[in-house]
């Protein structure tokens, strides 16, 4: 069990805000579930939009990451980390959309326990689940404070997540990600560099500096790191004059 996810009861076709709303609480955001439907919510489709609930979380300056396979989802939650799906709740010709937050498992009883916005939380047959799950094509994401990163997220598709926090505006938040991430893969340029532009656009000259002269080190061949270094050098020169 994932400890201290809060239940919400959702408001009429909100269970993607009220899934969302509890996850985001989980990892410390105050925040309600009307002010995630302001974000998310689309009133002409009476529900939300996948790629509204990405959106929303990174507005709120989350990592959010996406997951795929059932055993991906199983070791998020072993992890202590709680993952939103989307199911059909129907079937495939008269379909009954809903997000939920899976917080629990039990493999010997083939059970899962999610919080669910319409039955509180409710424990679910995995075969069942895992039916209702593949008609909303196996979509699930991880939400995550920006000092954590997922237990099986795909190198790339969490360094895709770090860019876009940082496309949000939410350096501070993507600089944590990219720290944690060149000590999770230290063979990869890409993490280091990425730290030095976040701590660039921060104002951390000197901080810039160590990550570069770090990227550079990890691959001396990449122009990018060298072009960078060069400028913050440069401007930490202009600054001791």
């Amino acid at each position: 069990m994932v400890a201290d996810v809060p239940i919400i009861k959702q408001n009429a076709f909100h269970c993607g805000p009220a899934s969302l709303a509890m996850v985001l609480q989980w990892s410390g955001s105050d925040v309600t579930q009307a002010e995630i439907a302001s974000l998310a919510f689309t009133p002409k489709a009476n529900g939300t939009y996948l790629a509204d609930m990405i959106g929303a979380a990174r507005r709120r300056g989350q990592l959010v990451v996406q997951l795929s396979t059932f055993p991906e989802l199983l070791e998020e939650v072993a992890a202590g980390h709680p993952v939103i799906v989307f199911q059909n709740l129907g079937l495939s010709w008269s379909p009954r959309w809903h997000y939920a937050v899976v917080v629990g498992y039990d493999l010997d009883s083939e059970q899962l326990v999610l919080h669910s916005g319409e039955h509180d939380r409710m424990t679910m047959d995995s075969r069942l689940f895992q039916r209702t799950w593949r008609r909303g094509e196996f979509w699930a994401i991880t939400v995550l404070p920006p000092n954590l990163l997922p237990e099986t997220g795909n190198e790339w598709e969490v360094l895709r997540a770090a860019a876009a926090l940082e496309q949000q505006g939410h350096d501070s938040a993507a600089a944590k990600v990219y720290k944690n991430g060149s000590r999770r893969w230290p063979e990869n340029w890409i993490w280091p560099y990425g730290l030095g532009n976040a701590r660039y656009k921060l104002g951390d000259l000197e901080g810039a500096k160590v990550a570069f002269e770090y990227a550079a080190k990890v691959d001396p061949t990449a122009p990018e790191i060298q072009h960078n270094l060069a400028q913050v050098k440069k401007e930490l020169a202009k600054q001791a004059e």
